[in-house]
């Protein structure tokens, strides 16, 4: 059984899908790891580390030549593979609705795309979940983010010149990502509030000790989708969501939205109207601006001003904490293939479960229902 995990080919993209402590654990297994050079540089980790491992570096070809499995932080290129067995499994965040070309040049080249990202939210994967294990440091970076476009300071300080307010914080988007920027904040000592559209998540806001601002009489509204995920909500919530939030954000030096619907378009939860609210100097940080942006104005990849607010684009945060988002992404990857792996035939044999889950394409088609539906 080999494992080859390739350097990452994404504009950006500084994380790497295995580490040593990882090469370390896949070999305990029974399978043989080769690197390509180079692939871990970015997230600190180098060629020589994978070696010491007990891993094998060598060039793109060489890597993937032969490769059972295949692993990725993103989609590897289709025609960087050649090589690999008829079959094999390329592992990695596959972005299934962004990159369906890609998935279906694997689909054709014979090889068993696992996209990750589907990974269900039940308990026994809660340690293979990417998206929780790399939202919780955007989270934090957000807030980091924050602070250096931030021109004052977060915590209240009261010196013998004076007392220095402390910093409003609006979490807008209450999942992983959204209570690790509460905590962040509150850390550095803010003063934080936050919202989502799933009512069991006041409990959570407040246990952080952030005030919960939420809508109030909208009867059956509970916002909660499969696997914990927030969903659409009604016509009439929006409504009040807007009314509720135009009046909250205009009093926040700093907004922080995360909020996501997978498969779909992020929703939109600022208006340029509402920005024009804000107080000059105020800041947005937008962690869904990949996926068309909560902040109406905001650019992927850029750090804008709009009525006087600096609207924050950064693309792939987690990248930009690589060797800490590298080491719980290679360990979500390790958790997956240990927990199916068959000593007798030395490989991972999924179950329906999961199988069924991220399994995108297989025996030269597309399989996944969610898209084939």
């Amino acid at each position: 059984m080999k494992i080859a995990v390739v350097k990452e080919q994404a504009a950006g993209e500084r994380r790497v899908a295995a580490t040593p402590e990882t090469v370390k654990k896949f070999m305990a297994l029974g399978a043989d790891l080769a690197v390509e050079a180079g692939a871990g540089v970015t997230a600190s980790i180098a060629d020589a580390d994978y070696i010491t491992a007990g891993a094998a570096v060598a060039d793109r070809a060489q890597t993937v030549a032969g490769a059972d499995i295949i692993l990725g932080v993103q989609g590897p290129a289709p025609d960087s593979l050649a090589g690999a067995k008829p079959g094999a499994w390329i592992v990695a965040s596959l972005n299934p609705f962004g990159e369906r070309e890609r998935i279906d040049a694997y689909a054709a080249a014979g090889w068993e795309a696992l996209a990750m990202e589907f990974m269900p939210r039940i308990t026994r994967a809660q340690s293979m979940d990417i998206l929780s294990s790399q939202s919780n440091l955007s989270g934090y970076k957000a807030v980091l983010d924050a602070a250096y476009e931030y021109g004052r300071a977060f915590p209240m300080m009261m010196t013998a010149a004076g007392t220095v307010s402390a910093a409003k914080v609006f979490v807008m988007g209450v999942g992983v990502a959204g209570l690790q920027a509460i905590a962040t904040a509150k850390r550095l000592g803010a003063q934080v509030s936050a919202t989502d559209v799933r009512a069991a998540t006041k409990e959570q806001i407040e246990s952080l000790g952030a005030k919960a601002i939420f809508v109030e009489h909208v009867a059956g509204i509970e916002g909660e989708g499969k696997g914990g995920y927030a969903t659409e909500m009604s016509e009439e919530y929006k409504a009040a969501q807007a009314e509720l939030v135009s009046g909250h954000i205009a009093k926040q030096d700093i907004v922080i939205t995360t909020a996501l619907i997978p498969g779909r378009p992020a929703p939109r939860l600022i208006s340029d109207a509402q920005l024009a609210t804000m107080k000059p100097g105020s800041i947005i940080v937008d962690l869904a601006v990949e996926q068309g942006g909560n902040v109406e104005g905001a650019v992927p990849g850029e750090v804008v001003e709009r009525h006087g607010v600096r609207i924050v684009g950064h693309r792939n945060v987690p990248s930009r904490l690589a060797a800490d988002t590298s080491a719980l992404f290679s360990r979500n990857l390790y958790n997956f293939l240990s927990a199916f792996w068959d000593k007798e035939k030395n490989a991972p044999v999924l179950d329906e479960e999961i199988g069924s889950a991220i399994r995108l394409t297989q025996g030269g088609k597309v399989v996944n229902e969610r898209l084939l539906g």
